[in-house]
Formats: C-alpha cells, structure tokens, sequence
C-alpha cells in the first residue's frame, strides 16, 4: 500500500516561498500520480497541483499558476511543491495523495491514498 508522509509547512510572510515534500514509500512513484491538495480553516478542501505518474505532465489550479510548481526525484521517491509569491490566500493544511498510474487531474474523488498533512500559514 503507498504510504504519503508531508514535511516543509511553516510560517511565512507574505511574498516569501516554501518547499513542501511528499515522501512515498511502499511503492514507486512511478505506480501513481501524485496530487497537492489544501484546505483553508472553515473550507472546502481543494486540489493545487498533480503530476502524472509518468512525470510527463502536471495539472495547476488556475489559484496557483505561475507561482507554484510540482516536481519530482524519483531516486528519493519524493514529490515537491515549490511555492513562490505566497498570498494569505494559501494559507491551510496542505496534503498530498495517489491515483493510479497515468495522467492526473486535480479532483478529489480521484485519489485514494492521502498523507496527514502539513500546516502553511502565510501571515506578517
């Protein structure tokens, strides 16, 4: 069974940037897309970012185009979210999760696998 564990979340200002890691293990990333989620206290939670299993092609939510950016090693099984130019806005829990093996998409309904998280507050 595939295994998520997030790491990277912290506080920061606005306009400053954070790394978040998604380190899977059980299986090999290339067995999964991988997708980015949040959720904002009080919302809904909301798809970011996927990157196929191939690692061919990403999926950004138009809320994040240009500032984030997915990425993956598959020598450390690890997939990455950079985040630039950080807004309030971003600010929630941040998980990511597995589909099957192809091309991804930013739907919920879609993954099965999920990790605990990793909180991002964006605030002075």
């Amino acid at each position: 069974q595939l295994q998520l564990v997030e790491s990277g979340g912290g506080l920061v200002q606005p306009g400053g940037s954070l790394r978040l890691s998604c380190a899977a293990s059980g299986f090999p990333l290339d067995y999964y897309a991988i997708g980015w989620f949040r959720q904002a206290p009080g919302k809904e939670r909301e798809g970011v970012s996927c990157i196929s299993s191939s690692g061919g092609n990403t999926n950004y939510a138009d809320s994040v185009k240009g500032r984030f950016t997915i990425s993956r090693d598959i020598t450390k099984n690890t997939v990455y979210l950079q985040m630039n130019s950080l807004k309030p806005e971003d600010t929630g829990i941040y998980y990511c999760a597995g589909q099957g093996p192809g091309d991804c998409a930013v739907e919920l309904g879609l993954y099965k696998y999920w990790g605990q998280g990793t909180q991002v507050t964006v605030s002075s």
